[in-house]
């Protein structure tokens, strides 16, 4: 069979769509990853149900392609991940054209559905949909923090991490089939081993993955702040594989804010862990993420963060405005009092200010040389990216095109000209 596996949303949902293309490329299957509106037998819809705007994509896709099925050109239509889990008996209520509906953790299910064998031994394999340079490793699934705004553990449930003997065996199968940059994603990076070694154990997984030769960059996403374990900010001084990079959603400073959101921590606690990111790795390069117009944000609490990201610049940033979901403490217990319009104008504003930070900063950048990762090649540039840039959501370094980069090989590039979003270079 022609199966298509289309992914919205996080990484997370990306790394479930590997793992099945693995399998039904092991019972002999022709897969596609993202290509669109072409005769298919099955088309398997990775959803993502987090937040408004991400659902109605999820809503959209999947009626697209009820339209495509309904003039030929895919026979069966099914529905996975984080839409389908939270909201699976009024999705087949309102679309019963759908073939099948699956929550996440229905891999099997999914593969037995199409009429093929579920293989347990490639349980930790996959068929990577990044450039083969880079891939996401997922250390654990759900969430036992309990934010008040988040649908996630709702959906993906406590957390469960995975073993640090697991992922080195992904890991060094990655390696060996030419990933030299190793990005570590869960919904808590900082709770990670709790549950398995009654400790945080991301030192010890970090200290495992160091070990593998062919990995040079090893990055790290989505770390909670609350009781962050500060080794790794050592670690990160010292090894030269792990990139001077952190990604950790602040989403608001305001105190008052904080406690609403149950975030576990007061302002004073997080600017104490940030300013100690960037006194121990002075060169470290931090994304947040904001979320603005919650419930009873006043201008003066907004006014509080947008002073806060004046004063510390973020390297990167993302802003979302406040999305009212129901099953939240939130979103059952407080009034979504903040019009639309006044949301975006507070994402507006920050994003406005993080535009001139960006820009500042990248000047400064200039006659700098930087050690560069070649991700793709386009007819002008070779577009790659430094320790201090994530794949998709961070700065690209364009290089002009001279035939002679190779994709996946790192490069000594100095930076010749900067954008509020982009470096330009040369490669030495």
């Amino acid at each position: 069979m022609k199966i298509n596996i289309i992914t919205l949303g996080c990484s997370k949902n990306l790394v479930d769509s590997e793992y099945l293309l693995k399998q039904f490329r092991a019972n002999g299957h022709e897969v596609f990853h993202d290509d669109f509106d072409f005769a298919v037998d099955v088309v398997i819809l990775n959803t993502c149900g987090f937040i408004l705007d991400a659902k109605q994509e999820s809503i959209d896709t999947i009626l697209h392609y009820l339209k495509l099925k309904a003039d030929g050109l895919v026979k069966k239509v099914l529905v996975m991940g984080c839409l389908s889990e939270r909201y699976r008996e009024e999705l087949i209520r309102e679309m019963p054209e759908v073939d099948g509906f699956f929550g996440v953790w229905d891999h099997e299910e999914i593969v037995k559905t199409v009429g093929s064998v579920y293989y347990p031994e490639f349980v930790n394999d996959r068929l990577i949909t990044t450039p083969s340079h880079y891939a996401f490793l997922k250390i654990s699934e759900g969430c036992d923090r309990a934010c008040s705004f988040c649908a996630i553990p709702g959906i993906r449930g406590v957390q469960r991490s995975r073993s640090i003997e697991d992922l080195v065996d992904e890991a060094e199968n990655l390696s060996g089939r030419g990933v030299r940059e190793m990005i570590l994603i869960a919904q808590d990076l900082t709770n990670y081993g709790t549950d398995l070694y009654n400790r945080k154990a991301l030192p010890d997984l970090l200290k495992a993955l160091i070990r593998i030769d062919d990995i040079d960059w090893i990055r790290m996403h989505y770390a909670f702040p609350t009781g962050f374990p500060l080794d790794v900010i050592n670690m990160m001084a010292a090894e030269p594989k792990i990139c001077n990079y952190l990604d950790i959603p602040i989403q608001h400073i305001n105190d008052r804010i904080l406690k609403a959101m149950n975030r576990g921590h007061n302002r004073k606690k997080l600017e104490e862990l940030l300013t100690a990111f960037r006194s121990k790795v002075p060169d470290v390069a931090l994304r947040t993420t904001l979320l603005v117009g919650y419930p009873g944000e006043t201008d003066a609490e907004f006014e509080e963060l947008y002073d806060f990201v004046k004063q510390f610049r973020f390297d990167r940033m993302g802003v979302f405005p406040y999305s009212h979901e129901e099953d939240t403490p939130a979103g059952d217990g407080e009034k979504d009092d903040i019009p639309e319009e006044v949301k975006q104008e507070r994402v507006d504003r920050i994003m406005e200010l993080q535009q001139e930070i960006s820009l500042e900063a990248n000047r400064k950048k200039i006659g700098v040389e930087l050690k560069v990762l070649i991700d793709e090649e386009e007819d002008d540039f070779y577009l790659g990216r430094t320790e201090y840039d994530s794949p998709e959501v961070d700065n690209s370094v364009l290089i002009p095109n001279n035939g002679k980069a190779e994709l996946g090989e790192f490069y000594t590039v100095r930076i010749t000209d900067a954008q509020e979003f982009d470096l330009f270079g040369e490669i030495l």
